[in-house]
């Protein structure tokens, strides 16, 4: 039962640094540059770490817009076109000295929902599922009988930074993204600059690196968020052992590292997502609808407890 209760926990906590824990208020300002030496077989990165004020606003490097343009094409048509990703999965969180891994499952169906779901080794028994649609987040915990539930203008930092579904959406479906949008056109290729297979993009205190192949798959991607009030947090988002699926290619692992300055305790979440036998599968139902016998909490609360344990 402890650990059951700690899967939710952690599960819950990640989605919570994710989307709070910049509120806090730090004046130290830091920020990690784009890692460098990846490659589309193996992947290995480079990190150092300087110190800045504020966030530069990117300028096109090296490449000419015709150049550019071809580019961000060559990318956005590596993208996976499948309307469905379904796939059995083994998760693996870690924060601090916890470290769990469960198995699970991973179901999206463009535009319409990103769904976690993991399970009891062995028995194969639900006990928490994590889920982003468009109008909502929801996080369920099947132990407690207990689920948290809210739109994306109830979470500051998502909404203060134009983040919304869609940009979450292009992390996990591996693809580019501009803030706020639901998709990419043609007239917002002049806000990207690119030096060398490298992609970045600035707005606001957000600041964008993709790293690519030379095919033009996107193996990494680095989002830095820095002011001086709410310290530095950063979300380095890694792609590999990329599988057939339709006319494109899918990353069966990923695993995303979130790291921040803005709060005093578990800095650092690394959630880990390996995927086994990717599909595109339409035969399940996007809407998740939640027990009258379950208790709504708050997201708030919820992070104040876990800052705790």
């Amino acid at each position: 039962m402890k650990k059951k209760s700690l899967i939710i926990k952690l599960l819950a906590f990640s989605l919570m640094m994710m989307t709070a824990a910049c509120a806090s208020k730090k004046n130290v300002v830091t920020e990690m540059p784009l890692p460098t030496g990846t490659s589309s077989g193996n992947t290995t990165t480079t990190t150092t770490t300087t110190t800045t004020t504020q966030p530069t606003p990117a300028k096109p490097v090296d490449q000419p817009l015709a150049s550019t343009t071809d580019f961000l094409k060559k990318v956005l048509d590596n993208r996976v076109t499948a309307k469905n990703i379904v796939s059995d999965m083994t998760f693996n969180i870690k924060i601090g000295s916890k470290d769990i891994t469960v198995p699970g499952s991973l179901r999206m169906r463009r535009d319409e929902v990103i769904r976690i779901q993991l399970f009891v080794p062995l028995l194969g028994t639900e006990v928490g599922r994590l889920e982003f649609s468009p109008n909502r987040v929801l996080i369920i915990d099947r132990l407690h009988k207990e689920y948290i539930e809210a739109d994306y203008t109830q979470l500051d930092f998502l909404k203060n930074n134009d983040l919304n579904f869609y940009s979450l959406q292009a992390l996990f479906w591996n693809q580019l993204a501009v803030p706020g949008k639901n998709s990419i056109e043609k007239s917002d290729y002049q806000r990207f600059s690119i030096e060398g297979k490298s992609i970045k993009l600035t707005q606001d205190n957000m600041t964008y690196n993709w790293a690519t192949a030379p095919t033009g798959q996107i193996v990494m991607t680095n989002i830095n968020y820095a002011t001086a009030k709410s310290g530095a947090s950063s979300l380095l988002w890694m792609y590999s052992d990329f599988k057939p699926l339709g006319i494109a290619q899918f990353p069966a692992h990923q695993d995303f590292t979130f790291t921040t300055s803005a709060t005093k305790q578990l800095k650092t979440v690394k959630v880990t997502l390996d995927l086994d036998n990717v599909k595109d599968k339409n035969d399940w139902d996007v809407t998740t609808t939640v027990s009258s016998k379950y208790k709504k909490v708050e997201a708030a609360d919820i992070l104040g407890k876990l800052l705790k344990f």
